[in-house]
């Protein structure tokens, strides 16, 4: 039997994991721990949304209802509890069992629940009624495990007595549903008083040598399968009258803890306390793969109803896990001249599938390894010769060299050039590359054979992407190299962890890395490789495409995204289940769903075309998105202003505050006086006769000051604009408010002396008002005033000789607005010069 590695898709480290359960429909798993805890995990995400611990003691069984939201567990309390995980509470316990509960479980139809019990007892409860409706005993050890039939009224139930009973309940259901008044009496041994049957035991299995821990129905088939100390696993057959050992699987070496059938596969997955885990073909009863760990004995497996997914509980935590790649392996070709298509092997054939006309062709059959571990991993496809090469994990890692027959013509037995190699890709015309299991890269002819060998870039390369003509991509470690294959040397290195796939722009100039849980965008210059950006994601990555635009599109596990050269990222939409992008076409998305079928998506593409043509200064490609399309809500407009276009959030804003703040951040004076005409706000007109004065516009200053009433101002905007008439304007206003200083400033800015020496007599000021009169020589009102001013300070009020007379200057302009400051208005505010809309010009003049 073949040791492998999980497929691990999630791992939990806790106490010992007893019960498992999967959610029907969610990305969620239930787990029920020996120190009595049940945790409520998102295997997706990776993250714990719940925890119960009302159990007294380990908790050994644990199931999700198929609908409602409920979650029933039991234990060694003896108790059974049902809880709410949208309440997030225990709804109620109920109690019956005299020993430790080791198993429960819903029923997919009725409002019921089994349970198995070390009282050597297997109970049906009624978790509507909250009551014991049968008990079935027969057992004579403790009943290990108990479940319901998917499809039939039956039951199976496992005991430590070497025996699996199967029970029929029809009878109960009869009873129970039969009737509207149910009676939920307790029912002992399976008969009550008239001497009608519930549940009777329908067959014996016994064939065991030791206890039986586990026993399971297959999901649609009349099979059953069990599980013993004797370290053996059984599979039986039943028909309408009796049931029969088929055969006995051999190959655990200590105590089987679990085993069940695969819900989707002939297969059969049992676990042990030998520490592994162990696959079974069904058909040929033979192992097929091992999974071990090295300290931690295995309790308990789960298969999702769904999704080819399994889980185990162990020891030490619990581990989700896939037996096998469900990835389709694909290539796509640009088509040069022609249409781009996709080619991929679906049913063990390759197929060529045309984005255009939607036309699906059969090329040639696909030789397949048998067993587990032979899934396809990647495809290089070479259109010149018609050459494929498909790469497996097949023996380790392996090749496959295909020649596609000539449109029009399917080959059903096509031979393959066939070797070992870790990974392989075209290179050239008549060459390929691979890197062979001695970490050496061979370059081969299409005949398979080597042509050259060359030592890697480094030596811990462990996996060789196509980069292009005679060049390679070699992964090491956590870097990325670009090998030049003809001067056997290192072009260029960037740090990438882990990458698993490699995606080139059609120009070959861009390329993403995509690993686990991060994209990486870099750039090709000069055979150097640049980094522009990296995007981290929670959950796994799956795949990506770029669209024609340079537009890198993503998909997760359940979104859609898109990444910009410049780090900007977003979703397009939710998936409901995992696609592989293949190529994008405008607005439709061909993907591939995990059976190889062809799906095209439609999305809305407007958001991320309109951020890269921003990013790249298309501005009549932007111009044209906004007038077409109805890109609006407050995200946009924050990205835009974070990133420095304000003219452009211009045009999504209804708001008028948010317009004006935005006219203001921009410099559009026009839609800022629009918006606080509306507005009527004195903060905004505040703020809008300061950006005015910075632009020289001196109107929209002095109507702003006038909105305010900031006469202060407006006294000295009409000084510097050499406005006089104005200015007396603003003394009679100062003067009928009462306003002295007010009439004093208006009076030193207009020159006139004798209205300052008659505000300085009205203010009992008669020095200064001597002294003003004497310095500008108005002699007659000197003598006025005079006799006002003491004796002892009229020596003080002559006038200096070296005074200057104060009158303001005569500006140089009067009437237009000062050519200081010219604010562009660019593609995105009228038809403004292309020079302007690029820079932003700023011009300062005198």
């Amino acid at each position: 039997m073949q040791a492998s590695t999980f497929l691990t898709k999630f791992e939990t480290k806790s106490n010992r994991v007893k019960g498992l359960s999967f959610h029907p429909k969610r990305p969620w798993i239930v787990v029920s721990l020996h120190n009595g805890i049940i945790q409520l995990w998102d295997f997706r995400m990776g993250t714990l949304l719940d925890r119960f611990d009302e159990h007294d003691g380990p908790v050994r069984g644990v199931h999700f209802h198929k609908n409602q939201p409920l979650i029933v567990s039991g234990g060694d309390d003896y108790k059974i509890k049902v809880w709410n995980y949208k309440l997030k509470r225990c709804l109620f316990t109920m109690l019956g069992h005299l020993d430790y509960v080791r198993t429960v479980q819903f029923h997919h139809e009725y409002p019921w629940i089994v349970s198995s019990s070390d009282d050597q007892t297997v109970r049906i409860w009624n978790w509507q009624s909250r009551s014991c409706i049968s008990v079935l005993t027969g057992h004579n050890h403790y009943v290990m495990c108990v479940q319901f039939h998917p499809k039939e009224d039956m039951i199976v139930s496992a005991s430590l007595d070497q025996t699996v009973r199967v029970w029929d309940i029809s009878g109960l259901k009869k009873r129970n549903l039969g009737s509207a008044s149910e009676n939920a009496g307790l029912n002992t041994g399976g008969t009550d008083l008239f001497g009608s049957t519930d549940a009777v035991v329908k067959y014996l299995l016994e064939g065991h040598d030791r206890g039986v821990n586990w026993a399971s129905f297959h999901p649609s088939l009349p099979l059953i399968v069990s599980g013993a100390d004797d370290r053996q696993v059984k599979l039986w057959r039943m028909n309408d009258t009796k049931a029969w050992e088929v055969d006995t699987l051999r190959g655990h070496v200590n105590n089987v803890s679990c085993c069940m059938f695969h819900p989707k596969q002939e297969l059969i997955i049992s676990n042990s306390e030998d520490k592994s885990i162990r696959v079974f073909d069904m058909s040929k009863r033979t192992g097929m793969q091992t999974f071990r760990r090295e300290q931690d004995r295995f309790w308990i497996l789960a298969v999702h109803p769904e999704q080819n997914l399994l889980a185990a509980g162990h020891d030490g935590g619990m581990i989700v896990f896939k037996l096998e790649r469900e990835r389709p392996s694909y290539t796509v070709h640009e088509g040069g001249s022609g249409a781009p298509y996709l080619l991929c092997v679906k049913d063990r054939y390759l197929r060529m599938h045309e984005f255009g006309s939607g036309r699906d062709v059969p090329l040639l059959s696909i030789r397949r390894s048998t067993g587990c571990n032979t899934a396809l991993r990647s495809m290089s496809y070479n259109e010149a010769e018609r050459a494929l090469i498909i790469c497996s994990d097949a023996d380790g890692g392996s090749y496959d060299l295909y020649e596609i027959p000539k449109e029009g013509r399917t080959n059903d037995s096509a031979e393959s050039k066939r070797g070992i190699a870790i990974a392989a890709c075209f290179v050239a015309r008549n060459r390929f590359a691979t890197l062979d299991k001695y970490k050496q890269i061979l370059v081969k002819n299409l005949n398979n054979e080597v042509t050259k060998k060359l030592a890697p870039p480094h030596p811990t390369t462990d996996l060789i992407f196509y980069a292009g003509t005679g060049m390679l991509l070699c992964r090491s470690e956590d870097k990325m190299t670009l090998f030049d294959l003809q001067q056997k040397r290192a072009m260029g290195e960037l740090t990438c962890q882990n990458v698993k796939y490699v995606l080139w722009a059609a120009d070959m100039k861009n390329v993403a890395f995509i690993s686990k849980h991060s994209v990486i965008l870099a750039r090709r210059e000069a055979q150097k490789l640049e980094h522009l950006c990296t995007t981290h994601e929670t959950i796994r990555v799956k795949s990506a495409a770029f669209d024609e635009t340079g537009v890198l599109l993503y998909s997760t596990l359940n979104h859609l995204k898109y990444c910009l050269p410049n780090g900007d990222s977003g979703i397009i939409r939710t998936l409901q289940a995992p696609v592989y992008l293949c190529k994008v076409i405008g607005n439709k998305v061909h993907c591939l769903d995990r059976e190889g079928n062809m799906k095209v998506l439609s999305v809305d593409n407007t958001e991320y075309t309109f951020k890269m043509a921003l990013t790249e200064r298309k501005h009549d490609e932007v111009l044209r998105i906004i007038k077409r399309s109805k890109l609006c809500g407050q995200s946009i407009i924050g990205y835009l202003q974070k990133k420095g276009f304000p003219e452009v959030a211009l045009h999504f804003v209804k708001d008028e505050k948010t317009r004006f703040n935005l006219a203001i951040e921009c410099g559009n004076i026009e839609v800022a006086l629009a918006s606080a005409n509306i507005l009527d706000d004195k903060d905004c007109w505040h703020k809008l006769g300061v950006e005015a004065l910075r632009q020289g516009n001196h109107q929209i200053v002095e109507f702003s000051y006038q909105k305010t009433k900031d006469f202060e101002r407006l006294s000295f905007l009409y000084l510097i604009t050499g406005n006089v008439e104005k200015l007396h304007k603003m003394l009679k206003i100062a003067e009928m408010r009462g306003d002295v200083m007010g009439r004093f400033h208006n009076a030193l800015y207009l020159g006139d002396v004798e209205e300052r020496v008659r505000i300085l007599r009205e203010m009992h000021q008669p020095a200064l008002a001597l002294l003003a009169a004497q310095t500008h020589g108005l002699s007659s009102v000197a003598d006025e005033v005079r006799p006002a001013v003491a004796e002892d300070q009229q020596p003080s009020c002559d006038p200096v000789s070296t005074a200057k007379l104060l009158f303001p200057p005569t500006p140089i302009t009067r009437e237009n607005n000062w050519p200081l400051l010219r604010v562009s208005k660019g593609y995105f505010d009228g038809p403004a010069a292309a020079a302007d809309a690029e820079e932003g010009v700023e011009d300062v003049g005198g």
